[in-house]
């Protein structure tokens, strides 16, 4: 990863989809598979290099290179929540803190609950901020939950929305020696 991977997320993810597909690399070419004869004549799959943290995403779906350039880049955005850490500095470890940040506050439901489905625009931005705090706290479900102020099943419940969110918030837990989530 270059340097200016290091920089954070919110400044890759709040970029306008023109600017953030200028930053990739766009390969395209042939798929393989079902999709008659125009699927074999023409390079409708896309591949996208995102440059400045190194992330790749493919779309191969589509007999369309213009849909599957789009699906690329909406994987591309929801890569950046992923696998792209902002560090939560110790002072902004409250509750209160995290709860005021804007990717947060605007998933909670009425009841303070974690309650959304991923195809909600803002599943992606409250799962990066989660994602954040779970590596803050060394992965500890328990202490997540308290920092979030939901319930550790609430919490658990939201990871396990998206199978790419569950798998990283488990990739997490190995990292510090701790046992996967069920």
């Amino acid at each position: 990863m270059s340097p200016t991977a290091r920089l954070p997320r919110s400044i890759w993810s709040s970029l306008p989809e023109d600017r953030l597909l200028a930053q990739c690399e766009v390969d395209t070419y042939r798929a393989s598979g079902p999709g008659g004869q125009k699927r074999n004549k023409t390079s409708s799959a896309v591949r996208l290099r995102h440059l400045p943290t190194g992330l790749i995403v493919i779309a191969e779906e589509s007999r369309s290179q213009h849909e599957n350039k789009a699906r690329a880049l909406k994987r591309l955005w929801h890569a950046l929540f992923l696998h792209l850490r902002d560090d939560l500095p110790n002072a902004h470890r409250t509750p209160e803190m995290i709860a005021a940040h804007p990717d947060y506050a605007s998933a909670q439901a009425q009841a303070g609950k974690l309650k959304l489905s991923a195809k909600n625009p803002r599943f992606w931005p409250a799962a990066g901020v989660v994602l954040d705090v779970l590596l803050a706290v060394e992965a500890r479900v328990g202490d997540a939950a308290d920092l979030l102020g939901v319930s550790t099943g609430n919490l658990i419940d939201f990871l396990q929305t998206d199978p790419k969110v569950w798998q990283e918030a488990n990739r997490l837990r190995a990292v510090f020696g701790q046992k996967p989530l069920r």
